[in-house]
Formats: structure tokens, C-alpha cells, sequence
């Protein structure tokens, strides 16, 4: 297969910011962590914290395994504060230990596409909104993923975790489009992976309960694609669920079980 990586780019970051003899972390973010705004903690130089942040979202474009602590400190760009500075000195301290990290891309014969969407919900002790995570695939080759913030606050799981997967059906209609202008077509259903029951329950059942109004509009569209035919939306255990590293920080254990799963390989080029 290919590989896609931006190694020099990690290597001369690393150098411009001082950290090449920096001690690796096993993670880009500690287990678990949440960042608030921290006004009682000295303030740091904003420029440079916005430049160094500039730099490693465009990294992340490349790394999915930095996309969610990227996301993290990327909303304290305004007022940039010690502990904020400190969590992105940790990303940089984890790609020290994998600066060649990269994605894989194989040869496959089978086309399918396929998304995993989940949600940490009122994850933000800031706002307390809600962080949506997807990935897709494409012949079991990871081709687009997104770790953001939800615009507005959830009024419950089952409405955040709909939220999240309407994107992710969103991203596997545009991907299909694109294929289709490349001529290149295949018979079934595109396949979703959600690990919420209740939200896969609802969305099968044509039944509108009261206490779902809030979330009638989302569950109209993925009802609709259901009946289409388009989508299939499938239940996975919440150990096998791909997107949880772009809604929270993990342990070492599951971050590189699941970084693994995600075809990234740590291949070191020679000295």
C-alpha cells in the first residue's frame, strides 16, 4: 500500500519549539483530562500559543491519533493559559515518541463504505456541550475523520448521540457522490456504527415518543435514509468502537489498540 505522513514536518516542529530531547508520552492527552478556562492561572504569550496550535492542526489533518487533544486546546486560542499551554506541550512530548506515525492505505476488493460516530456527551465542563466524534472508511482504509464540539448544548444523550450520527451519514452521502462522479458504484447499503442501543432503537422505530420531539428533525433524516435503503446502522461494543479517540482521552491500552485498528503504522526512517 501508500502511506501519507508529515514526519520532517513533526521533526522540524519539534526542533522550532525546543523539544527534541523531551522525554515521549505514551498518549497526546492525559486519561480522561477536561480543560476549563483556568482564569486564575497566569496567562501565557498568545501568539505563540495560537502559532503553535495553527501548526499542529494542520499536523492533524495527517495524524488522527492527535485530532481530539488537538480539538481540546484549539478552543482556548482566545485566552491561553498555563495548563493550556501545558496540554499542548503534551502532544508535542507524544509525537517525540511517534514522530512516523502514519496512515496506511491498501488495496482492497471490496469498496464498502462504512462510518463509526460517537459522542462524549456534555463533555465541555466549560459550556457542558457535547463532543462528536466520526470516522470513515473506505475498503477498510480510514479516508476522513472529525473531532468537534457540538454548536449547542444537548438536552440528552439520545439528542447529542443523533446529532453525531447525522454527520456521519452526512459524510458518507458526500463520499458516495464523489464516488459516483468517479464512476465507481456498488450494490447495498452504506454501513454506520453506533455503540448507544437506545439511539439505534430509535431510530428504527416509527413510533414519535414525546420526550423525543427535541430531536425530531435529526431523527426524520436518518429514519429516511434507513428506509432508503442508502445507510444500515449497526450496533458496536463500546471497547470496539473506533471513534471514542476522537471524543475523549483514553488509556494507553485502548489509544493504541484502537490507533492500530485505525491502519496507523509508527515506521521510523534511518538516522
Amino acid at each position: 500500500g501508500i502511506f501519507i505522513l508529515q514526519q520532517k514536518y513533526v521533526a522540524d516542529l519539534l526542533k522550532e519549539t525546543g523539544k527534541l530531547g523531551c522525554k515521549p508520552a505514551a498518549t497526546p492527552i492525559e486519561h480522561n483530562q477536561k480543560l476549563w478556562e483556568a482564569k486564575e492561572e497566569p496567562t501565557v504569550d498568545r501568539e505563540m500559543y495560537q502559532r503553535l496550535v495553527g501548526k499542529l492542526i494542520y499536523l492533524a489533518h495527517t495524524r488522527p491519533d492527535i485530532a481530539y487533544s488537538v480539538s481540546m486546546i484549539s478552543q482556548f486560542m482566545h485566552d491561553p493559559r498555563e495548563s493550556h499551554l501545558q496540554a499542548t506541550y503534551r502532544v508535542l512530548h507524544y509525537l517525540k515518541g511517534s514522530p512516523g506515525k502514519r496512515v496506511l492505505f491498501k488495496r482492497s476488493q471490496k469498496l464498502a463504505l462504512e462510518a463509526y460516530t460517537d459522542t462524549d456527551y456534555a463533555g465541555s465542563i466549560v459550556d457542558r456541550r457535547s463532543t462528536s466524534g466520526y470516522c470513515t472508511f473506505l475498503g477498510g482504509n480510514l479516508v476522513t475523520w472529525r473531532s468537534k464540539k457540538q454548536t449547542v448544548v444537548a438536552r440528552s444523550s439520545a439528542k447529542s448521540e443523533f446529532r453525531t450520527m447525522a454527520q456521519g451519514i452526512c459524510e458518507l452521502l458526500w463520499l458516495k457522490i464523489i464516488l459516483e462522479d468517479l464512476k465507481i458504484k456498488w450494490e447495498g447499503p452504506m454501513k454506520l456504527y453506533c455503540d448507544n442501543k437506545s439511539a439505534i432503537n430509535i431510530a428504527h422505530n416509527p413510533v414519535q415518543h414525546d420526550r423525543m420531539k427535541h430531536i425530531e428533525i435529526d431523527r426524520h433524516f436518518i429514519k429516511e435514509k434507513l428506509e432508503e435503503g442508502l445507510i444500515c446502522i449497526s450496533y458496536v461494543s463500546s471497547g470496539s468502537q473506533l471513534a471514542d479517540v476522537l471524543t475523549k482521552g483514553l488509556n494507553g491500552g485502548l489509544f493504541h489498540e484502537i490507533i492500530s485498528k485505525l491502519r496507523m503504522k509508527d515506521i521510523y526512517s534511518p538516522a
